[in-house]
């Protein structure tokens, strides 16, 4: 667990030190992947998929270290209404950086300047939407002034870092979906429901603080 009374400066050099070294991969996401993931191989990226990346974002409110997390417009054609980090698909010539950035300033009106990336955690296929999601880690001074896209985001979640490593706050139900029974687990945040992909995410982020 994230040692309590960590500063921002210290939670930055432990973070930057874990990313330079081996990730804990598929091993940490598969903690919070559904069961069955169908066409998911812990691990591997098959070949043909779209490259996209997302951005989590650290940054202190009131003391304590938080990420950046979006609700997403339940309208979207893909994950309408679940728990993202900022993040989407890579224009021509864009790195995985690049493309983080500036998914997040669009979606929720994140200053690039302010950011400073520390690298990048394992990359992960999305088998309903086809895409290599590509998470990037930053962190900033403190938050920003968040300003939603109203047609992409309904509200940013702001996630206490100590809210996800709490016990208490990570969960499973089952699930029924076409035909299929699922087990599903999730982070419980301010009432909502962090899964799926986005939660395999945090799970390899919050295992890298754990094991560095």
């Amino acid at each position: 667990m994230t040692p309590p009374g960590l500063d921002l400066g210290s939670l930055e050099r432990r973070l930057a030190r874990a990313l330079a070294g081996p990730l804990p991969g598929a091993a940490a996401q598969f903690a919070m992947a559904p069961t069955p993931r169908p066409g998911w191989q812990p691990g591997r990226i098959p070949g043909g998929l779209r490259d996209a990346a997302a951005l989590a974002l650290i940054y202190p409110r009131g003391g304590a270290p938080h990420l950046l997390l979006t609700v997403r417009a339940a309208d979207l054609p893909h994950h309408g209404g679940q728990i993202s980090l900022p993040g989407g698909e890579l224009e021509p010539g864009e790195s995985f950086e690049d493309a983080a950035l500036r998914e997040a300033e669009e979606e929720v009106g994140v200053d690039p300047r302010t950011v400073r990336l520390l690298g990048r955690l394992s990359p992960m296929h999305i088998p309903v939407s086809g895409y290599a999601l590509h998470p990037v880690v930053g962190i900033a001074d403190g938050p920003g002034a968040w300003a939603p896209h109203a047609l992409e985001v309904a509200r940013v979640l702001e996630a206490p870092l100590a809210v996800l490593r709490d016990p208490a706050r990570r969960r499973r139900e089952p699930r029924r979906h076409e035909q299929r029974d699922y087990d599903v687990p999730f982070y419980d945040v301010d009432g909502e429901k962090v899964w799926g992909a986005t939660a395999m995410v945090l799970a390899e982020l919050l295992a890298l603080l754990d094991g560095e």
